[in-house]
C-alpha cells in the first residue's frame, strides 16, 4: 500500500509498504481521509524525538472497518466508519484511573508510537479498543469532515476546562485552524460574544467566513480598550491563547476579567518557552490560568456529535483536499498560510 513515512527531519517519503494485517484484538481500517496537523509540519521541519522512525505518520484520520478480529472488543462491524482518540492510553496509571487519559504516563499516539493514518490502511491496536479510543461515526458524515474529529476534540477539552457559561464573552488569540475551532466550540458552549485576534491578514480574511463577532489585529487595534468596551470595562470572561508565541500568552492575563480564565492552548517551542507574568494581577484578580493538551475518548465522542449535527462547519475548516501522494504540496499550503486544514484523501 501507499503511505507517508517519517524517516528523519526533512526526510518524509511517499513509500510503498506492506498492507498491515489485523492482529489479535485489532481492527483493520481502510483509511479514506487523514488531515495534516501542525505537529506533522513541525516534525518534517525540525524532527520529533517521540516518533519511532521509520513510521507511518498521521493521527487525524477516519476510515471504514474492513476486518474485525474475532476477539476485538467494542461491538464493531465491517463497514462501520470510525475515528479515534489517537493518543492511546494505558488505562492503568494514576492519570488514567482519574479519567485524565490524555495525560497518561505511557501515552502512545498513532503516528508516533503506532503506525498512523496517512496510508491506505491502518491497524487499530487492541489497547485502543480496550480503552474506548475508537468511536463510530454516522454514515452521512463526509470523510473529510470526520477526519477533523480529533482536532475538534482538542478544542472541546479546552473549552470544557474553561467552564464557559451562557452569555460569556470569549477572546481567542490566534486564528489558525485550532484557534477557529476553539472559537466555534466556545460558541456552541453558550458564549454570546466571540472576539478573535490575529496579526496575519490572510488568517483574518479566512476567519471572516465564520460566526464571530469581531476580528482584531493585535498589531494595530487597541485590544485592551476594545475588550473593555465590549464587557462594560471588566475584560473577557475567558481568554484562549491558540497562538504559539510569547507575546499573546503574556498579554492574555491583562485582557481577562477578575475571576476569569486564561487557557494556554498552544505550546511554545523548546528554548523559547518561558513567560513573564504579573503575579499581582493573577493574585488579586483571582485569575485561573490553565493549560490544555490533547483529548480523551469522551471529548472525541462529543466532537463527533458536533460535526454530525453541523454545530461545527467542518467542511469549511477542511479548506483543501489533496491525494495522499501530494503531502509536500500540503506542507507548502500550510507554510504559506493558504490553508486551514489540508485533508489527504487516502483511497
Amino acid at each position: 500500500m501507499q503511505a507517508i513515512v517519517y524517516h528523519a527531519p526533512g526526510d518524509i517519503r511517499v513509500d510503498e509498504i506492506p498492507k498491515p494485517v489485523c492482529g489479535p484484538g485489532e481492527l483493520l481500517v481502510r483509511v479514506d481521509a487523514c488531515a495534516v496537523c501542525g505537529t506533522d509540519l513541525k516534525s518534517r521541519q525540525h524532527g520529533n524525538p517521540r516518533i519511532k522512525a521509520p513510521l507511518v505518520m498521521g493521527h487525524e484520520f477516519t476510515g471504514v472497518i474492513e476486518t474485525v478480529s474475532p476477539d476485538a472488543v467494542g461491538g464493531f462491524l465491517p463497514g462501520d466508519r470510525i475515528v479515534m482518540a489517537t493518543s492511546v492510553s494505558c488505562g492503568q496509571c494514576y492519570y488514567c484511573r482519574r479519567n485524565w487519559r490524555n495525560l497518561c504516563e505511557s501515552l502512545a499516539p498513532m503516528g508516533f508510537s503506532y503506525p498512523g493514518g496517512m496510508a491506505e490502511y491502518v491497524a487499530i491496536p487492541a489497547l485502543a479498543l480496550q480503552g474506548g479510543h475508537v468511536i463510530k461515526v454516522l454514515p452521512h458524515v463526509d470523510a473529510k469532515c470526520a477526519a477533523l474529529a480529533e482536532p475538534v476534540s482538542c478544542a472541546v477539552n479546552s473549552v470544557r476546562q474553561c467552564d464557559i457559561q451562557q452569555g460569556d464573552t470569549v477572546l481567542v488569540m490566534g486564528a489558525g485552524p485550532m484557534g477557529l475551532l476553539n472559537a466555534l466550540v466556545a460558541r456552541a458552549a453558550g458564549a454570546s460574544t466571540i472576539l478573535l485576534s490575529e496579526p496575519n491578514p490572510l488568517r483574518r480574511k479566512q476567519a471572516a467566513q465564520f460566526d464571530l463577532d469581531r476580528i482584531l489585529d493585535p498589531e494595530t487595534d487597541d485590544m485592551t480598550q476594545i475588550i473593555r468596551d465590549a464587557t462594560d470595562g471588566r475584560g473577557a470572561d475567558v481568554v484562549i491563547v491558540a497562538a504559539p508565541a510569547v507575546a499573546p500568552q503574556e498579554q492574555a492575563i491583562s485582557l481577562v476579567r477578575r475571576h476569569g480564565t486564561v487557557c494556554l492552548f498552544a505550546s511554545l517551542p523548546v528554548g523559547n518557552n518561558m513567560l513573564t507574568i504579573d503575579s499581582r494581577t493573577l493574585h488579586y484578580g483571582e485569575i485561573r490560568m490553565i493549560g490544555s493538551s490533547d483529548s480523551t475518548p469522551e471529548h472525541v465522542r462529543e466532537a463527533v456529535t458536533m460535526i454530525a449535527s453541523q454545530q461545527i462547519p467542518a467542511e469549511r475548516i477542511a479548506s483543501h483536499c489533496l491525494p495522499l501522494n501530494q503531502i509536500e504540496q500540503a506542507f507548502d499550503l500550510m507554510t504559506g498560510g493558504a490553508a486551514l486544514r489540508v485533508v489527504l484523501m487516502c483511497s
